[in-house]
């Protein structure tokens, strides 16, 4: 699988990010519309089908994130 480089990746959390702050998924259809796009560029970006599952592998990816982070594991 191809990687997305890490400027790109924090380009897309930060539109992300920035577009989800704002509500953009209840505003106009251009808002909406730049939503999905940034959603769906950020799965394939990460080879993931789940827009949180792509953030989290958009922020493991970045520099300085931590490899050996088990945060996302629950404890049973």
């Amino acid at each position: 699988m191809l990687m997305a480089h890490p400027a790109v990746l924090r380009d897309l959390v930060e539109q992300y990010t920035a577009l989800s702050a704002l509500h953009a998924e209840e505003g106009s259809p251009e808002s909406r519309r730049r939503m999905e796009d940034v959603a769906y560029t950020l799965c394939v970006a990460t080879g993931t089908r789940d827009v949180d599952a792509a953030l989290i592998a958009a922020l493991h990816r970045l520099p300085g994130a931590r490899t050996e982070d088990d945060s996302l594991l629950t404890s049973s």
